[in-house]
Parts: structure tokens; C-alpha cells; sequence
């Protein structure tokens, strides 16, 4: 389980003071995976990021009761001077991993060739994108934290892949997926939320939240 109990978080712009949450208290349970619907600018990756424990709350605690992982391609989990391969092995061996399966693992979902021996630097924005997804998924957790779905690539070999992969894990495991179209969540999440000036709603199901949402747009 993961919850959030009367957290605040808020960050200063300038003169003004912009609200990310105010007092939210919710919970995510194993087995119901939950969408947030948020416009952009509104601290949708904030969010995620306190889920994962990258970014602390003013206010209030975040309590973890399972395996959560680091957000989808987030950038502290790739060295950009390091090739896939070293990121790969570096991570596996952090979470105490095999290095091999997860460098053999994170090579057939890039598919990228020999570009997967170069540094991450050499990468167009696509590339990374798959990296990040295949870091993700070769690691197991309880839940899988998502920022704005899956990475969107014109290869359809990728993205059929990527599909299943994901959709073979939340098998046995949860995703948070945060974004700010409904279209992203649809094939993952029953339960959702929408973010509106730093209250989170809970809805039981999506079709409820996407009324909400898009009458409050």
C-alpha cells in the first residue's frame, strides 16, 4: 500500500506561491491501479515524485508498505555518460539484481542496437525513452509509478511490446499513471482522481473523474 496522509506540498514562483496539494489524504491499494488526471503545470510530476520518495512533502507523511518504483524515464535513474549497458548493470546491481539478465533484458525491449554500447548522451529523445521504459519494467515492484503513460515511439514493434511487457506485470502488481489526458489511462486504471487546485478528488471509476475533469476545463 501507498498512502498519503495530509501532505502539502507547494513551491514559490517568483512572488507567488503555487499549491501542488493541500492536506491530501488517499491511498493506493495493491490491485486497484489508480489514475490521476491533472492539466498541465499543475505538479503532476511532483506528485509522482513524492510517490517515489524523490521529492519530500511540507507537510505530512507518505507511508510505504510495498515495493514502489522510481517514475517512469525519470532522469536520475540514467547517467548520460554512461552507455545503456553500464546503466543497466549499474541498476541491477543496486537493487541486487543479476547484471546479466538485466543487461540482456534492457537490450531486447531498446532494440537499439549498437547504440545500446554508446553513452546515453547520443541518444535521441526516442531512444531514452525506451530506456527508460525497459529500466523500469526489468526491475520488479509492487507498484509501478508512470508520468504522462507509456513512451510514444512511430516504431510499432517497440510499442506492441512495451504494451505487453507492462501489461504482463500489472499481473501481479499496481501502476499510478498521471496525466493530463484520460485517453493515457483508459487501458490501466479503473479507479481515478482529479487534481484541481491542490485538492485531489477520488472518483471510483474513471467515467466519473473524465466528467469532472472535463467540465472543470
Amino acid at each position: 500500500m501507498l498512502e498519503f496522509m495530509e501532505v502539502s506540498k507547494s513551491y514559490w514562483t517568483g512572488t507567488r506561491r503555487k499549491v501542488i496539494l493541500d492536506q491530501a489524504t488517499f491511498r493506493v491499494e495493491l490491485g486497484n491501479s489508480l489514475g490521476i488526471l491533472a492539466p498541465n503545470g499543475t505538479g503532476k510530476t511532483t506528485i509522482i515524485n513524492m510517490m517515489a520518495g524523490l521529492v519530500r512533502p511540507d507537510e505530512g507523511r507518505i507511508r510505504r508498505t510495498c515495493r514502489v518504483s522510481f517514475p517512469l524515464g525519470a532522469p536520475s535513474t540514467m547517467n548520460a555518460t554512461q552507455s545503456a549497458k553500464q546503466n543497466a548493470r549499474f541498476l541491477a546491481q543496486l537493487y541486487g539484481l543479476d547484471p546479466d539478465y538485466v543487461e540482456a533484458f534492457c537490450r531486447w525491449v531498446c532494440d537499439v542496437g549498437e547504440y545500446f554500447d554508446r553513452p546515453v548522451a547520443t541518444y535521441s529523445s526516442g531512444m531514452k525513452a525506451r530506456l527508460g521504459f525497459a529500466l523500469l519494467l526489468a526491475l520488479e515492484f509492487d507498484i509501478y509509478l508512470i508520468d504522462e503513460g507509456m513512451p510514444s515511439t512511430t516504431d510499432v514493434e517497440f510499442n506492441r511490446k512495451a504494451g505487453n511487457i507492462l501489461r504482463d506485470r500489472l499481473r501481479n502488481a499496481t501502476v499510478v499513471i498521471v496525466s493530463h489526458q484520460a485517453k493515457t489511462l483508459e487501458k490501466f486504471c479503473r479507479s481515478a482522481a482529479v487534481l484541481r487546485d491542490g485538492r485531489l478528488h477520488m472518483f471510483d471509476t474513471l467515467e466519473e473523474a473524465k466528467r469532472m475533469y472535463e467540465y472543470a476545463a
